[in-house]
């Protein structure tokens, strides 16, 4: 990577600042002294904040094969990163298994009290049966 900057480019950036610093200087000595005073202070504040230096990022390194280098990389890392998948995967099943046969046990409960109640199955398709609950559970 080329890092140079030409010659020419940091030169013409020195003429604009020059040229620029001339033209906000210019009316400089018409200003009251409380005002030329404060400009001062915040081009100092500027010129300050400026010159701090930047932050420089680091590359990755690399490694002899060519790949970059990461903590703790490897076998460890890709097993790692498949555990909570087939934990989550695991769950989801266990979870869903458990409900089916929760739903099962609940039809067949229900099933039983039919068959062992004292009314026949065909007692609960009767229209004028729901119309008989009704009425008992309103007079309750």
């Amino acid at each position: 990577m080329n890092t140079k900057v030409p010659t020419s480019s940091i030169a013409a950036e020195d003429q604009f600042g020059q040229r620029l610093a001339a033209r906000l200087s210019a009316g400089h000595q018409e200003l009251s002294h409380d005002i030329g005073e404060r400009l001062r202070v915040a081009r100092a504040q500027a010129v300050a904040a400026r010159k701090q230096a930047p932050q420089l990022r680091t590359a990755p390194e690399v490694v002899q094969s060519g790949s970059t280098l990461t903590l703790g990389g490897g076998w460890w890392t890709r097993i790692g990163s498949v555990v909570p998948l087939i934990a989550l995967v695991a769950g989801l099943v266990t979870i869903s298994v458990m409900q089916d046969d929760d739903r099962a046990s609940e039809l067949a409960e229900v099933d039983s009290a039919l068959l062992t109640g004292d009314l026949p199955p065909a007692a609960y398709t009767d229209p004028g049966f729901a119309q008989f609950l009704k009425a008992d559970g309103a007079s309750d």
